[in-house]
Parts: C-alpha cells; sequence; structure tokens
C-alpha cells in the first residue's frame, strides 16, 4: 500500500471528511483491521483564507509548498490538496516536490467523462467558479463545457461557504438557496453539477435533489485510494 500525503485544514471540516472516506474505502476493499497509509499536513486556514482575499496567491503557494515537502519527507507517495480553490496554484505545488500530484479537477472529469456527461454546472468558492484555473482544464482537457451562476449567486454560494460551511454551520435556508441555485444551472442545460468546494456536500447531496452531484470530496479521496492499492 502506497502512502497518502494530504494538504488539509482548508477546511478541516472538509478534510476530516477525506480521512474518513479514505478509512472507509481501504476498510471495504482489503478489510479485516486494514486502514490508510497516511501522512497529513494541517495549515491554519485563517492564514490562507487572508491571502487568498488579499490576492496574494503566491504566498499561499509558498505555505502549501512547504506543507506538501512536509508531507513527502514524512513518506507521502503521491499528495492531494484537499481543496478545490487551492489548486489555483498546484503547479507551483507538484514543482516543489519529487512525487506527483493528484489533481481534484482531474478526478472529477474523469468521472464526468466516463458517465458521458458532455456540459456541467460548476459551484466553489468565487475563485473557483469566475477564474480558469479550474473551469478550462475540464473544457481544454477534457473537452467538458462548464457554466457557473450568476454573479449574484456566486456571492451568496462563496459567502455561505467562508461564513458558516467552513465552520462547520448548516443552515436549511442555506441549503434551499443552493437547490435554487443548483436548478438555474440545470434549466441552463447542465446535465449535473460540481459541488466544486469541499465543504459544499456537507450542505447538499443526493438526498436533497435529484440532480445529478459530483462530490469532489468523495470523488477525490476514492481516487487516492484506487492510486494507493493499485497492484495489491
Amino acid at each position: 500500500m502506497k502512502t497518502i500525503g494530504l494538504i488539509g485544514g482548508m477546511s478541516w471540516e472538509s478534510t476530516s471528511n477525506y480521512y474518513q472516506i479514505i478509512n472507509r474505502e481501504v476498510k471495504g476493499q482489503l478489510g479485516g483491521l486494514h486502514s490508510a497509509k497516511l501522512c497529513l499536513y494541517s495549515v491554519d486556514f485563517a492564514e490562507i483564507e487572508a491571502l487568498q482575499h488579499q490576492g496574494r496567491w503566491e504566498d499561499t503557494a509558498t505555505i502549501l509548498s512547504a506543507a506538501a515537502q512536509s508531507v513527502e519527507a514524512g513518506g507521502a507517495d503521491f499528495i492531494l490538496i484537499c481543496t478545490n480553490t487551492m489548486h489555483k496554484v498546484a503547479d507551483q505545488i507538484q514543482a516543489s516536490v519529487n512525487v506527483p500530484l493528484l489533481h481534484i479537477a482531474d478526478t472529477t472529469a474523469e468521472q464526468l467523462v466516463a458517465d458521458g456527461i458532455k456540459k456541467v454546472g460548476l459551484l466553489g468558492t468565487r475563485f473557483t467558479m469566475e477564474q480558469d484555473f479550474y473551469k478550462q482544464r475540464l473544457i481544454r482537457k477534457f473537452g467538458i463545457d462548464v457554466i457557473v451562476p450568476s454573479t449574484e449567486d456566486q456571492t451568496t454560494i462563496h459567502d455561505i461557504i467562508y461564513n458558516e460551511l467552513c465552520k462547520g454551520e448548516i443552515r436549511e435556508a442555506s441549503r434551499q438557496s443552493y437547490l435554487a441555485i443548483m436548478s438555474q444551472l440545470v434549466e441552463m442545460g447542465a446535465e449535473a453539477v460540481i459541488l466544486g468546494c469541499t465543504e459544499i456536500a456537507m450542505l447538499v447531496g443526493p438526498q436533497y435533489t435529484d440532480i445529478k452531484l459530483y462530490d469532489t470530496t468523495e470523488i477525490h479521496a476514492k481516487a487516492a485510494v484506487d492510486v494507493a492499492l493499485k497492484g495489491m
């Protein structure tokens, strides 16, 4: 079994879901008392969040590159960044280490392609929805058409993520807001919706809607297990 390196804490709420999913999958595949071999570096999200909103992305890359080097030194055979937004600096992080980085957008897109999804709605932080680092990867590398909510709805989604979900707060009114926005994306032609922030699945899931959802946390975590157990 390979050792999975996790760069987490963004937020720790969703990182805990990574830990549970990965260990649950390893146990499910290997049985008995098996659990995952993991090396986790959890950052202080307050520092990262401040730099994000100041546009100081190179500074975030420096912090997360140091974290990546730590998990590599700790024995990680490959690395996951346990957040969608910080894949904005994925190339810088990959360049800082000698082990591969398992990209969250790639694992999600591979599942979309396997399911025959051609047009998808994307929810996430404003950074993920507005900027090209995530959307264009899906479009150019995988040929998937990506649509995002209106500017006003992006603000709603973003604020709920940072002010509620990252703090572990789940509010019914916020769930209904998300469901309404997702329905609008479907009306615009989306065949499915990517939950492109690792906290969103805490708020909405298949039990609340008939819309086909792609939970990036679950997809990314399960892909990590596949890599870790390959050849066993």
